[in-house]
C-alpha cells in the first residue's frame, strides 16, 4: 500500500532508503495507530497532534520529536548534533533505533495525555 511516507522514501537516494525504512518501522512499532502523513514537507506521524517527524539529508537523518523529546532524552542524545527540537543521526553510523522507540513512546504518551 502506498502512503505519503512510502512515496517520500522511494524518492530519497537509494543508499539512504534502508535507514529511512528502519526509522519508520521503529516509530510504527511503538505507535502503530499513528497516521502517516507529510507535514512541513517531511514524514510525520500524527496521533492527537504530531508525534515525531524525520527526514533525509545529505549527511544525516533528522529526527524531530519536539523540544520536550530532546530535553527529556538529552543525556542519551548527547553524542549527536541537536537543537531545541531536533537531532541529527549521521548516515555513516547505525541508527539508535531503541532510542528512537523510547522517544516516540514518550511523545505518543504526551499526545494521548493532551500535553
Amino acid at each position: 500500500m502506498s502512503t505519503p511516507i512510502t512515496d517520500y522514501i522511494l524518492t530519497s537516494p537509494p543508499e539512504v532508503q534502508p535507514q529511512l525504512n528502519q526509522m519508520r518501522d521503529a516509530i510504527l512499532e511503538v505507535a502503530p495507530e499513528a497516521t502517516e502523513k507529510i507535514a512541513y514537507g517531511i514524514p510525520t506521524f500524527y496521533l492527537n497532534g504530531n508525534v515525531v517527524h524525520f527526514a533525509a539529508y545529505q549527511h544525516h537523518i533528522g529526527f524531530y520529536p519536539g523540544a520536550d523529546g530532546i530535553a527529556t532524552f538529552a543525556d542519551e542524545l548527547s553524542p549527536y548534533k541537536r537543537s531545541k527540537g531536533a537531532v541529527q543521526f549521521p548516515l555513516d553510523q547505525h541508527l539508535p533505533l531503541e532510542l528512537v522507540k523510547h522517544i516516540t513512546a514518550f511523545r505518543k504518551a504526551q499526545n494521548l495525555e493532551g500535553k
